[in-house]
């Protein structure tokens, strides 16, 4: 099919939404930028690092690929808008994983109304999907990392360790099944959670895509404060073990501080408190949580 077929079949899948002045076919995409500032994050996905294509399909990794990029941007308080996606893979993949990766990406966009504007496609010798998010903040401020003040509340919205329970099925048999499995698959971020969080008075929010200790002390650190988390008010589905609920990210759910008083309806869940002490530190029922989450270069 060659490289410009290829792109010509894929963007013919994608259909663009009102902010799209010019999308994709030409040397760049232009959008309307309703607020004059562009919220933007970029992520990547590696075959055999992220996801294994004997154990996710195509389809799978498109909307695995598009969810945590849209997460980003809704962890800053936004609404997202565009992605831009960059496409490597071997000179002989079948033109059918590429449709279904590109059926993957839009489905997952089509649930925010987001545009997929345009991106690259090169040869490489493993699958890999670049993907960049962009987002509209209406007018508002972002929420970032840095708000969390002492004497807070933290909440968490979504679900937590199902991801890291399946992959770990999955480790054991690639013939694993269930509602955990289909969990690392294909995330279910509550987009919702951006703007409930800023309605509710958050003071910080962060995507949990690297376990819950491990995103919360990018919050804590941003914030000088500590972090003090309770172990039996961490929400725990039946057969998600407590290491999992902490550590596990690929669920993409959401984390927030918010003022002692804020009402919180029972979606958020209150898991700990923010405390003046070691700036960055989180602990679990007052200790240091051995295991952290993902570190893609650590020991």
């Amino acid at each position: 099919m060659g490289e410009f077929g290829l792109i010509r079949r894929v963007t013919g899948r994608y259909p663009q939404g009102p902010l799209v002045e010019l999308g994709p076919g030409d040397d760049a995409a232009v959008l309307r930028a309703p607020d004059g500032r562009v919220v933007a994050t970029a992520d990547m996905l590696v075959e055999g690092r992220h996801f294994r294509t004997d154990w996710s399909s195509a389809y799978d990794v498109g909307r695995k690929a598009a969810a945590q990029n849209l997460a980003d941007v809704v962890a800053m308080g936004a609404r997202p808008t565009a992605l831009l996606i960059g496409f490597g893979a071997p000179a002989d993949l079948d033109v059918a994983w590429a449709d279904g990766l590109s059926d993957g990406l839009r489905d997952e966009c089509a649930l925010l109304g987001v545009s997929i504007v345009g991106g690259d496609t090169v040869r490489t010798p493993a699958i890999t999907v670049a993907v960049t998010a962009l987002g509209d903040l209406g007018g508002a401020a972002p929420l970032t990392r840095s708000g969390a003040r002492p004497g807070e509340i933290v909440a968490v919205r979504g679900r937590l360790g199902w991801a890291a329970m399946g992959l770990a099925a999955l480790e054991v048999s690639s013939a694993a099944s269930g509602p955990f499995v289909d969990a690392h698959r294909r995330p279910l971020p509550p987009y919702s959670a951006g703007g409930e969080a800023r309605a509710l008075g958050a003071t910080s929010l962060v995507d949990v895509s690297d376990g819950l200790v491990q995103d919360l002390g990018h919050v804590a650190r941003a914030s000088a404060v500590r972090i003090e988390l309770a172990a039996a008010r961490v929400p725990r589905d039946p057969g998600v073990g407590l290491a999992e609920a902490l550590t596990g990210g690929d669920d993409h759910a959401f984390a927030a501080t918010f003022p002692a008083d804020a009402g919180l309806p029972p979606e958020w869940r209150v898991v700990g408190e923010v405390r003046e002490g070691e700036p960055g530190a989180v602990t679990v029922d007052g200790r240091a949580f051995a295991g952290g989450g993902w570190d893609h270069f650590g020991a």
